[in-house]
């Protein structure tokens, strides 16, 4: 059977909501059911009100806020991952594969990536760009402007990439018909 309630139950509650805690709160602290708790405060006059949806809408909006100055900070970091990547393109590399009957490690030092690697360069400074503007979508003027220059400074290099295949001139589009070449073995 239930315990009574008491007036010294329904003085705890005035007191402790008057505290400004929570139903819960309040029921933890007498030892009571959430539901006890409601009908003690819906019996007083007026009744006692746990409604916290302002509390709640405050902290949704300011969790919101927050989340939206995250995503723009991981877009800005996306960015500048998508400008480094674009920066090997065209710079210095050295390439390593196993090669020779011994499958020895080998590594030989290039001008710049292997048409193959710069094609992977170009894919991965796509995927950065493309998701920070899903995180941080450019709206209109200036920064708009700013990407569609980028983006189409990346589809020229990809055009120069292609262009730039040794093996033929460019003729088939980028795409070697010879046997790949191997590096020289470095003593």
């Amino acid at each position: 059977m239930a315990r009574p309630i008491t007036d010294d139950d329904r003085e705890q509650v005035r007191t402790l909501h008057a505290q400004g805690k929570s139903r819960n709160d309040i029921a933890r602290t007498l030892n009571r059911s959430p539901s006890t708790v409601s009908k003690i405060a819906a019996a007083f006059d007026p009744p006692l009100s746990f409604d916290r949806a302002a509390e709640v809408a405050v902290a949704t909006e300011v969790r919101r806020a927050d989340l939206a100055a995250r995503r723009a900070a991981l877009a800005l970091g996306l960015q500048d991952d998508a400008e480094q990547l674009r920066a090997q393109l065209f710079a210095p590399c050295t390439v390593g594969e196993f090669a020779g009957r011994e499958g020895e490690w080998h590594t030989a030092d290039l001008d710049r990536p292997r048409f193959g690697d710069q094609r992977q360069i170009i894919g991965a400074v796509q995927t950065a760009v493309s998701t920070s503007l899903r995180l941080a979508p450019a709206e209109g003027g200036e920064g708009a402007e700013q990407v569609r220059s980028m983006l189409g400074a990346l589809g020229e290099a990809l055009q120069q990439a292609a262009a730039d295949d040794p093996d033929d001139g460019g003729a088939d589009g980028g795409v070697s018909s010879a046997r790949p070449r191997r590096p020289a073995p470095v003593p």
